[in-house]
């Protein structure tokens, strides 16, 4: 799915000569519930400066009375819709096995520091238990576009490490990791020569993603 299908038809500007296109800087809560079962994973993706710039102009430059704020809420919620078929750019496994999502009723759209924020809340169909009952019980989940077209990297401190806010959960029993991705140099080669123009593999984006797992010890 390019871009303009994710923020909107006719924002993309031209970039790149090569995938990715557009990057975005996440970090991830984890929400639990009052039994300490996780509920959801709350997500905050930062678009590029040069990204955010482009579609602010373009934002500010449409046709209408609507004030900025109005125009964010807009895009948050054509977003969400084109999110949705793609579960969200979110893959969740617990103990090896998928984890089923829900729908996403929460979200938000703003402007901050010069860039374009969206926020929302990815709800799981049941609460999920974490405490330890088998030799791997980790909760691992993968943020990425299929198609490669945007770079979804966990916030990062100057030496390119993970920030400690990139992924929280307010557990004292509870351990977080984030891993990079280690693409085949075959994969990094193939999206070394896609361009706008091309449609890349299906699947792509999940060679070149990386990995948040959380594990809590039984009480």
């Amino acid at each position: 799915m390019a871009l303009a299908g994710l923020l909107g038809a006719g924002l993309l500007p031209a970039t790149a000569s090569a995938h990715p296109h557009v990057w975005a800087d996440i970090s991830v809560r984890v929400e639990l519930d009052e039994q300490g079962r996780v509920e959801a994973l709350r997500q905050r993706w930062r678009l590029d400066p040069f990204y955010s710039l482009m579609l602010l102009e373009e934002l500010n430059g449409a046709e209408g009375e609507k004030p900025m704020e109005a125009r964010l809420d807009q895009l948050g919620g054509e977003i969400r819709s084109n999110l949705a078929p793609k579960g969200y750019f979110t893959e969740v496994r617990h103990a090896g096995e998928p984890v089923e999502l829900d729908e996403v009723t929460e979200y938000t759209t703003m402007a901050r520091d010069d860039r374009v924020e969206f926020h929302f809340r990815l709800p799981f169909a049941e609460p999920l238990p974490l405490a330890a009952v088998a030799d791997d019980d980790t909760l691992r989940y993968r943020i990425y576009d299929p198609s490669y077209y945007i770079e979804m990297i966990h916030e990062i401190n100057e030496d390119q490490t993970p920030r400690d806010d990139a992924l929280v959960i307010d557990a004292p029993d509870c351990t977080t990791r984030i891993i990079r991705a280690e693409p085949d140099p075959e994969m990094v080669a193939k999206a070394a020569q896609l361009d706008r123009t091309d449609e890349a593999p299906d699947g792509l984006g999940r060679f070149f993603a990386e990995t948040g797992e959380v594990s809590c010890a039984s009480s």
